[in-house]
């Protein structure tokens, strides 16, 4: 349940990292039909049952809520800030300080959806568990198709193509030096498929093996916190030491991609920027105060 939720948080450093929503009228329905969609996302990987349906749904609506009156004023006063910055020059610094601010605010989501969490996964079944292991696989394939399957330069030119339109969502039309700013910083990436990959698998796995615990014979219920929250730790920082440093330099290298992008934009086109930052804002203003 943590995952779509968070994901609006997310938008706050989507925005500034040109992966921005299509129009401030997105933010508005795709903010309240969030326990909908959150709901039969989930129930594509779990398939809930007649029982869990009812609860899963009270408890999105009830994360919801919570998120409208404590966290979307939060995302105003990040997103005030961020159009303040948007007018003049940016560094990769202050990039990546909005990105920590950003995941700090993630974790205070998983900590409030927390209880449900553990409830739903001392509910799940074998049945429901296999379900959720064929949909991962049937994900993986498909990822694994989009992104390692192809090309080299196909891939690259992928990557390129996504900031792009993303950038252009926030910024306006880039023109022909400023995609070239894009495509170099790009070109020189160590992002790597293969890596993702792994972690991705290693992930799913770590999960599995998680809520199977839960349904062992003489599992405590008061075990299943330590347990959940353990495998967060491993989501969100990995055990191998070899993708976390792949990683931290990957974000670092995120930072500096957008501020060079941003740098190389003009002053209308930072103007354009700071404009749709306060459309924002007052969305978001205007979602937080409906109750």
């Amino acid at each position: 349940m943590t995952s779509t939720l968070a994901r609006l948080s997310r938008i706050i450093v989507v925005l500034l990292a040109a992966f921005g929503l299509a129009g401030c009228s997105a933010v508005k329905l795709g903010y309240n039909t969030l326990p909908d969609i959150a709901y039969w996302w989930l129930d594509g990987y779990i398939d809930f049952t007649d029982t869990q349906t009812p609860q899963v749904r009270g408890e999105l609506a009830r994360l919801q809520a919570w998120h409208r009156a404590e966290e979307l004023p939060r995302a105003v006063d990040l997103l005030s800030r961020m159009e303040k910055l948007a007018t003049g020059a940016v560094t990769a610094p202050q990039v990546c300080a909005l990105i920590t601010e950003v995941q700090a605010r993630l974790n205070v989501v998983a900590d409030q959806a927390e209880p449900a969490v553990l409830a739903l996964a001392g509910s799940l079944t074998a049945k429901q568990l296999r379900h959720l292991e064929r949909k991962y696989a049937a994900k993986d394939e498909t990822w694994r198709s989009e992104w390692i399957d192809i090309p080299a330069e196909e891939r690259k030119d992928k990557r390129y193509r996504q900031m792009l339109d993303r950038a252009e969502m926030i910024y306006g039309t880039l023109d022909d030096p400023q995609r070239a700013v894009l495509r170099q910083q790009l070109g020189a990436s160590i992002f790597d498929p293969q890596r993702i990959f792994a972690e991705r698998l290693r992930r799913q796995q770590d999960l599995l093996q998680t809520l199977r615990k839960f349904q062992e014979a003489g599992f405590a219920p008061a075990d299943g916190r330590a347990l959940m929250r353990g495998y967060l730790e491993r989501a969100q920082r990995s055990p191998d030491p070899a993708y976390r440093a792949w990683q931290a330099e990957l974000v670092q290298e995120s930072c500096r991609t957008l501020a060079a992008v941003h740098d190389s934009t003009t002053p209308a086109q930072r103007d354009q920027a700071a404009r749709r930052l306060r459309a924002y804002q007052r969305d978001l203003r205007e979602l937080s105060a409906q109750r």
